[in-house]
């Protein structure tokens, strides 16, 4: 996408460590969220190929290893994706298939909950975990600091440096972490809310003596004695 610009990196302290570089990163299939993505709203900046980022997400973990659909950068390097959930989810790792080569990503920032980023303000922006991440065709698991992703309703990803080559490629994203349905509670609070008030016993207000709710003007007098 043009309109935006290419900009001076210089990152410290993001090393490798902390993330797998064994063959197969076989996780728990109940801590894979494919099935919590909210695919149709998948939103990606500056793809080659529309709709080639909400491809890769798409992939199931048997379809990892398939080279196609592949997300490609168009004028530049650098990504920029939108992936929301379908509820909210307490993220524990990234998953993320590349290449040996210089169009692997190299630095990755990441944030939560922010549905409206682009380049110039994902640049300026703090993130929420940045990672750095290697040149390797295995698919690669990345854990993140789970104390800040633990009310993730999405996740905006900023891919801005690869390893030298004009555009950027990455072929499989996924996502660990648990899953917290939206609680229905507040349906039998608001059905609460609209019962006949006839039906409630008035209380009075602190402080204040309960009232008589008979007519004064049929309670009998007493009389002196």
């Amino acid at each position: 996408m043009s309109g935006h610009h290419a900009h001076d990196h210089d990152h410290h302290g993001h090393g490798h460590e902390g993330h797998d570089h064994s063959d197969e990163v076989e996780p728990a299939l109940q801590t894979l969220l494919w099935k919590q993505i909210d695919f149709e709203d998948i939103r990606t900046l500056n793809e080659a190929e529309t709709g080639s980022g909400g491809a890769i997400v798409e992939k199931t973990w048997l379809q990892r290893m398939n080279a196609e659909p592949e997300l490609e950068s168009a004028t530049d390097e650098q990504l920029l994706m939108f992936v929301p959930f379908a509820g909210q989810v307490k993220l524990q790792s990234i998953l993320i298939r590349t290449s040996n080569d210089s169009s692997a990503p190299k630095m990755l920032k990441l944030f939560i909950n922010r549905e409206n980023l682009d380049f110039d303000t994902a640049s300026e922006t703090e993130a929420t975990e940045v990672l750095e991440l290697a040149q390797d065709p295995r698919v690669q698991e990345y854990p993140v600091k789970r104390h800040r992703f633990t009310m993730t309703r999405s996740i905006t990803l900023f891919f801005e440096e690869n390893w030298g080559a004009e555009t950027t490629k990455i072929s499989y994203l996924g996502f660990k972490g648990e899953f917290m349905a939206l609680s229905k509670e507040p349906v039998s609070v608001l059905y609460e809310s609209a019962a006949n008030p006839a039906d409630h016993k008035r209380i009075p207000a602190v402080g204040m003596a309960p009232t008589n709710e008979l007519d004064p003007s049929t309670v009998p007098r007493r009389h002196g004695m």
